[in-house]
């Protein structure tokens, strides 16, 4: 009983640090102390820790390729370029700009992952704004937002994904299936509620801009390269492939391509890339499997496998809320951690997985510590000299995530068999 109170602690405070970042330390910096107090303190065997951190590698590969692919774009100027037409063609609508930005946002995070959203596409929308001369923060919000919103499209939409199903991703054509409705309803839902939050600020002119620079030879092949790897991994996804070694080579190929072609030094785009994200996915990992050496997991599986059976679409509700709640808590990767490890040792049906996956994806919309999309967002706002405080995300988050999360799942529940 001590031992499993003291993983607990440890696992709190790590969480909470993460969280609120105190001393303006890092967020890996915590997950990692939590992850070596718990093998120092003998509470985590080191080789079920290193084994832990082994069996994150599909999800390790992914974001490094989702993160080469994004820094290489960003730094041939594809995102820019792509941000100066949506300015032209907003055509000094504030209102047109607005829905450009969206609809731009939720094709970046179907196809190449809310990372890369909150990552990338925030410094551009940022510019555009500067270009069109109107308050960015309606515009910047979009990124945090749809980033979740927009997370179920696909498979490849949000990592999270990769570890909430595991080895056991559905194919394609199920996803689809299951999950084409609720991330339609989750997308429309938050576009108008945001839309509707930000009607004073969307009253605004735009400058009008009629010369667009052409877009470089790198950003020709950084976008050519993009689309050849949005094709490779829906095409794995639709052959139920492991996506992170396909993203891996389609990023470290595309980056290797345009340096030789430019015969440009790699060092710039690697220290731009957010390789902390790395460490701190792994000590979260760590943490989860702290936690469930106390078999906190094995109660909850045996909790979630009755009341599955007993009713899948109570459970599924149940699941999908509570999960989507304790995102906010703890942040969605750990949350999502435990909810999928339950569920495969509940082995529930695909209903209630679905669920719990809407909860971990958008779930996060409601505070500004839910995912590693909106932190990296944060982190990608303080560069060009923006801040959204805790209580200010929470103020939007209070009106988008609910009725996204109950809409998305009452369609989950109209889809199921």
């Amino acid at each position: 009983m001590l031992l499993d109170s003291a993983i607990w602690v440890i696992a709190t405070v790590a969480t909470m640090g993460v969280i609120a970042r105190p001393w303006n330390c890092p967020e890996f910096v915590w997950a990692i102390a939590g992850a070596v107090m718990l093998v120092v303190f003998n509470l985590l065997p080191w080789q079920e820790a290193a084994a832990t951190v082994g069996r994150g590698t599909d999800v390790y590969l992914f974001l490094i390729g989702m993160m080469l692919l994004s820094e290489v774009a960003r730094r041939e100027g594809l995102f820019d370029w792509l941000a100066i037409q949506a300015v032209r063609h907003a055509r000094g609508s504030a209102k047109r700009l607005f829905l450009i930005t969206y609809v731009v946002g939720t094709l970046v995070t179907a196809f190449l992952s809310n990372d890369a959203t909150a990552v990338v596409m925030t410094p551009a929308v940022y510019a555009a704004t500067r270009a069109g001369q109107v308050e960015p923060l309606p515009y910047l919000l979009i990124c945090a937002f749809v980033a979740s919103a927009a997370s179920f499209v696909l498979p490849i939409a949000n990592p999270a994904n990769l570890v909430v199903f595991g080895g056991q991703m559905p194919a394609l054509s199920q996803w689809l299936r299951y999950f084409a409705g609720p991330s339609f309803v989750a997308i429309v839902v938050t576009y108008v509620v945001l839309r509707l939050m930000q009607r004073p600020a969307l009253d605004a002119k735009v400058a009008i801009i009629e010369d667009v620079p052409p877009l470089t030879s790198g950003g020709r092949l950084a976008a050519i390269g993009i689309a050849l790897t949005v094709v490779m991994l829906l095409s794995a996804s639709a052959l139920d492939l492991p996506l992170g070694l396909p993203t891996f080579c389609a990023g470290t190929s595309l980056t290797a391509i345009v340096l030789v072609v430019a015969r440009q030094s790699p060092l710039p785009i690697f220290r731009n890339v957010s390789w902390s994200v790395l460490p701190l996915v792994a000590g979260l990992f760590v943490l989860v499997a702290g936690v469930n050496q106390t078999g906190v997991l094995a109660a909850l599986a045996r909790n979630l496998h009755d009341a599955a059976t007993a009713s899948p679409q109570a459970t599924s509700w149940v699941a999908g809320i509570v999960v989507a709640v304790a995102s906010n808590l703890v942040n969605n990767l750990p949350a999502g951690l435990v909810a999928a490890a339950a569920s495969h040792a509940a082995q529930v049906p695909t209903q209630v997985a679905g669920a719990i996956l809407i909860g971990v994806d958008l779930g996060p919309n409601l505070s500004a510590a839910g995912s590693l999309a909106t932190i990296l967002w944060l982190i990608a706002l303080r560069r060009e000299g923006e801040s959204v405080t805790a209580l200010g995300f929470l103020r939007y988050g209070l009106f988008v995530m609910p009725p996204a999360l109950v809409l998305s799942l009452l369609t989950l529940s109209a889809i199921s068999p």
